[in-house]
């Protein structure tokens, strides 16, 4: 239910940020068994948002452990699920020239096969750090080495790695697009070869197939799918039109706040969607204020939260919506 939530909000609050998302090739995101994702990384904690909102079914997410610094991400990371991965670069930093534990990230490796034995799915970013270079990055081994332990050592049957490329017309720039393109899933029970490096060189080119390349459909006019009646194409103007007046003050100084705290490309999305949140919750509540104090009626103030709510919704999704 809490993941649900999350995945909802995420949706909406991405769309603060960026004026359309487009999904190229979801049919090919296999509904049930055992799934490592595998996700080219260049826009930070955005890019697992991206994906959450994404997949139809839950998906355990991993992230730096460094992160794990900040207690408000800590406890978030709790929450949701998330499996903290030990990056090399980080041990190195901190250990001050001591050998690295190639043991590190033992204790992940085994819930994230466990994740797996239940026939759950599984987000990584095999180049292992998030970037502003245009093309892959080099991949590490942990997800082909994780892959080829879940067939060999857990005998997990029908483990599939699917590749899926995150394209960005310009991830800084406020109202531009984003492409989310599904790559043709690794059979691993089909897979003969149980070299690591091999099956690192194959993830890599499918990867880099869905990442990178042409950017042209991210330009073109979207299809308007027509509501299916009059009547509910009417009501889905209204709401939509309800939600950017109640929502366009608060998401612009978001967006203001976020341009002018960023240093890193990386940065004024992800800001956005964290002071938007703050923003609108305040915004939510000065109106239930006023509501509630004009009104006194309990039932008119959910049915006006539940109006605010409706409306984020199809401000975000009037012209494509997401069914969950």
């Amino acid at each position: 239910m809490i993941y649900q939530l999350l995945r909802w909000i995420s949706g909406i609050a991405l769309h603060w940020f960026y004026g359309d998302i487009r999904v190229f090739g979801e049919d090919r995101i296999p509904a049930n068994g055992p799934l490592l994702v595998a996700v080219n990384h260049q826009n930070a904690l955005v890019d697992s948002l991206l994906i959450g909102w994404l997949m139809p079914r839950k998906i355990t997410m991993t992230a730096k452990a460094t992160l794990l610094e900040n207690p408000f991400v800590a406890a978030l990371f709790n929450l949701v699920g998330v499996v903290p991965l030990r990056r090399a670069s980080d041990e190195s930093r901190k250990g001050g020239g001591s050998p690295i534990d190639r043991s590190r990230n033992a204790g992940a490796f085994h819930e994230i096969l466990g994740v797996l034995e239940k026939r759950g799915a599984v987000l990584i970013f095999p180049e292992g750090k998030s970037h502003n270079e245009l093309g892959l990055e080099p991949l590490r081994t942990g997800l082909a080495r994780l892959a080829l332990q879940a067939r060999n050592d857990r005998s997990i049957q029908n483990v599939r790695i699917l590749p899926i490329g995150l394209v960005f017309a310009d991830k800084a720039t406020p109202g531009s697009a984003v492409g989310i393109r599904v790559g043709e899933a690794i059979e691993m029970d089909a897979w003969k070869n149980p070299d690591v490096a091999t099956l690192t060189v194959e993830i890599a080119s499918r990867l880099r197939r869905v990442s990178e390349g042409n950017e042209a459909p991210l330009s073109e006019p979207r299809p308007v799918v027509p509501p299916d009646s009059v009547l509910r194409k009417v009501l889905i103007a209204i709401a939509a039109t309800w939600g950017r007046l109640t929502h366009e003050v608060p998401v612009q100084m978001a967006r203001t706040l976020a341009l002018r705290r960023s240093r890193d490309a990386d940065q004024p999305a992800m800001l956005t969607i964290i002071f938007g949140l703050g923003l609108v919750l305040l915004a939510y509540a000065l109106q239930l204020v006023v509501v509630g104090t004009l009104v006194r009626s309990f039932w008119v103030s959910a049915f006006y939260l539940a109006s605010l709510l409706s409306g984020a919704y199809w401000a975000a999704f009037e012209k494509h919506p997401r069914r969950y």
